[in-house]
């Protein structure tokens, strides 16, 4: 397949007059969204000083503007950056004058989160498009279009630069693959200052000339509704929100509905398969970053949870010795047994990939990019198909008495109590051994007993004594992001000095008293 450019995507819709972008109880069809870009282009053009980055922030929800913005970056040959609104104060004007925005358009209920600084802030309700509409700039599938900043799960979030071709080419490669056409309406729920968003709905949308039903903010219990309402057949998600909408009150027509296919990543998977027989649609659950650099082939004979094989020339290399890891043993129940061997980094082996780099952090690029290989920080293990599975961040792995430790298995074990609902594994310092395992764990309501809790870990075959969490967290909710990432740092930062009870595992035995208020008295 040829990489296209954003522009030629739009420039394809300019004479289609159905609907192409719906948002609450409005409609424009692909025609006047093709013009209504080329107009706000043309404000863009007046409204940008030249001799400078021609970059222009976005602070709002899924709104119109920012669908006719983003168009209107690839038709003016500027770029848009997509701000995140959970940020505030000097975080949030960090990230504007990293990306050198030169103004930022902001809903007017953001604003606040921006006032007293010293920054060009202007009203995105009172900013309107010029009158007339301009030619396109050319472009090429290389020229930058959008800064799209990272979760920041690990850190300040980096601005990811993402060129036409790395919107464009996933947009059409997703419509291709799943067969979506001018028929189909794409439901974007996602934040659209994410990647995913961008990548895996609104240029989804627009690659197969469908409908592109924005809302507002996710809501799991608005999500049925407005697929029918919009006549959904598509949607895009990242992380939780389909175990969201899973958990809210079934009813018996949930699977009347025409939603057919819905993609995403870093969803769990009960809840994913729970979600297909509930409402009768297929999930596809993928490998994905707004950095990109490595990808997946998923056939299917590709086992539930997953990724694919890795497509060219990607590997798992072992994070100390940087070589390939065997592949991955289970025992008779399916579980990993040699996870210490068989975890290792994804690593693209032959460069790049779609990674175009980092806004003004060479440091971050050079991470990145090692010895002409594209490190990804995600861990992952293969079986002796080849097929790979999902092991956590670089970042979360653990290093316990000597050894690394990957999170993303201990985590899948302990979702398999029939009370847990959400888990995160993360390190706390200690002086003496190095990183000690502690678990954040929420359940759904039923009382969970230490004691229980302890007899139920000793019992799973595959939990190492390494892997054990010295320290469990009871709480009501996980910490998360925007895009419904864990906010590990935060975990690991309260360590156990945190309002929820905490219970301790005393020596090698694995059994748990409430410890708590005893282990911050210790602390204090």
């Amino acid at each position: 397949m040829s990489v296209p450019t954003v522009t030629e995507l739009l420039l394809a819709r300019a004479g289609d007059e159905r609907p192409g972008l719906r948002f609450e109880d409005e409609t424009w069809s692909w025609a006047e969204h093709v013009r209504t870009s080329a107009r706000w282009a043309g404000r863009l053009r007046e409204a940008l000083r030249p001799g400078e980055p021609p970059h222009v922030g976005i602070l709002a929800d899924n709104v119109p503007q920012f669908s006719f913005l983003l168009g209107a970056c690839a038709f003016a040959g500027a770029v848009l950056v997509g701000l995140n609104p959970t940020r505030r104060g000097a975080a949030l004007a960090r990230d504007v004058r990293l990306a050198d925005c030169q103004f930022v358009l902001a809903e007017a209920k953001y604003r606040p989160l921006l006032a007293g600084l010293d920054l060009d802030m202007r009203d995105l309700a009172a900013w309107t498009p010029a009158d007339d509409p301009i030619e396109p700039v050319p472009a090429t599938a290389d020229d930058l279009l959008m800064l799209i900043f990272t979760s920041g799960t690990s850190g300040d979030p980096k601005a990811v630069r993402c060129t036409h071709g790395k919107i464009a080419f996933p947009g059409a490669m997703l419509a291709e693959r799943f067969r979506l056409s001018t028929s189909d309406t794409v439901y974007v729920t996602m934040p659209m200052f994410h990647s995913n968003a961008v990548m895996a709905g609104w240029a989804v949308g627009l690659a197969a000339g469908a409908g592109i039903a924005l809302r507002r903010r996710f809501s799991a219990s608005g999500f049925l509704p407005d697929v029918r309402k919009f006549g959904a057949t598509y949607a895009n998600y990242v992380g939780k929100p389909l175990s969201y909408v899973v958990a809210t009150p079934p009813r018996p027509d949930d699977a009347d509905n025409p939603l057919r296919l819905v993609y995403g990543n870093e969803g769990a998977s009960a809840d994913l398969a729970a979600f297909e027989n509930r409402f009768g649609c297929k999930v596809v659950d993928a490998f994905g970053s707004t950095e990109g650099g490595v990808g997946f082939a998923r056939t299917d004979d590709t086992p539930p949870g997953s990724l694919g094989r890795p497509a060219g020339d990607v590997a798992i290399l072992h994070p100390d010795t940087g070589r390939p890891c065997p592949p991955a043993e289970f025992d008779a129940d399916g579980h990993l047994v040699n996870a210490a061997d068989a975890v290792g980094e994804l690593v693209n082996t032959a460069g790049a990939g779609w990674f175009a780099g980092y806004y003004r952090d060479p440091a971050a690029d050079a991470e990145r990019l090692r010895d002409g290989r594209f490190h990804t920080g995600d861990l992952a293990y293969a079986d002796a198909e080849g097929f790979c599975y999902f092991a956590g961040r670089l970042g979360d792995w653990l290093r316990v008495d000597g050894e690394n430790l990957g999170t993303a298995p201990i985590e899948r074990i302990l979702l398999r109590h029939p009370a847990i609902t959400d888990a995160a594994v993360y390190a706390v310092p200690d002086p003496v051994t190095g990183d000690q395992v502690m678990a954040a764990i929420v359940t759904d309501g039923r009382p969970l007993d230490p004691a229980e809790f302890g007899r139920f870990l000793a019992g799973q075959d595959d939990l190492g004594p390494k892997q054990v969490p010295r320290y469990v967290r009871t709480a009501r909710e996980l910490p998360r992001t925007s895009t419904f990432k864990v906010l590990k740092r935060q975990l690991s930062a309260e360590g156990v000095e945190c309002a929820d009870v905490i219970w301790e595992r005393d020596g090698k035995a694995i059994a748990y008293t409430e410890a708590g208020s005893r282990l911050r008295a210790t602390k204090a």
